[in-house]
């Protein structure tokens, strides 16, 4: 990908994010559109090499809008700051884990696994790493796991531009959940919201084709995760 000319981009939106401002410059935003999704698209080539599961999916099918919904928002800015993809099996709409990509000025990231799963779902989660607990930590506490992403509550979801931010699970309960021991020795993991791990990476990341390589190393760490999780969550669609 042209990384630099999207970023430079969205800087630009970020600055100027009206109608007018964006008509001006639609030409610009369907080049970089294009580019990134041409991205998008060899990543579904390369990510299926060692995830069969998702070589049935179109770009169309992990591609975010990059037009704001505004109408519940206090945000009334019409156009997103980034560029997104959720590579899912599923599509990008299921609750189904999968890769995500993002791509804005300062907050570059790569992230797997799953998010905003209905409580339901959560319980079923928590309950099948308790009933499994010693294939989820040989998992989760693997040395590269761990370098890559850290332990449950270390890490911090995106809100600056550190490029070394790193995690795993973007929010946590306080105390255990409704129906699970206090004093379970690996609460931890049940105190999860949500079984996602993510890594930050440089602006210059994604520039060419040489990133679809790197991604690849950390999404081939991440799988064994949020495959666990998929096989629950999977029962529920």
């Amino acid at each position: 990908m042209q990384s630099k000319r999207i970023l430079h981009f969205l800087q630009e939106i970020a600055s100027n994010n009206n109608r007018p401002w964006f008509q001006e410059h639609k030409s610009e935003y369907d080049v970089i559109r294009k580019d990134f999704e041409e991205g998008i698209g060899k990543a579904i080539l390369r990510f299926s090499q060692f995830d069969s599961s998702i070589s049935h999916l179109a770009v169309k099918d992990t591609v975010y809008r990059f037009y704001r919904d505004t109408r519940f928002s206090p945000d009334k800015s019409p156009y997103k700051r980034h560029l997104g993809a959720y590579i899912s099996a599923r599509g990008k709409k299921s609750l189904h884990g999968g890769y995500y990509v993002h791509l804005e000025p300062g907050k570059c990231l790569l992230a797997c696994g799953t998010y905003w799963l209905p409580t339901n779902i959560l319980t079923s989660c928590r309950n099948e790493i308790m009933g499994n607990i010693d294939n989820w930590r040989a998992i989760v506490e693997d040395k590269k796991f761990v370098n890559f992403f850290s332990k449950p509550g270390v890490g911090v979801w995106v809100e600056e531009s550190n490029v070394s931010q790193k995690g795993f699970g973007i929010s946590m309960l306080k105390t255990a959940p409704s129906g699970f021991p206090r004093d379970y020795e690996f609460i931890d993991y049940l105190r999860m919201k949500d079984y996602c791990c993510w890594k930050c990476v440089p602006d210059t990341f994604f520039e060419g084709d040489r990133w679809l390589d790197e991604a690849s190393k950390v999404f081939q760490v991440a799988k064994p995760m949020m495959d666990f999780i998929n096989n629950v969550v999977d029962d529920y669609e």
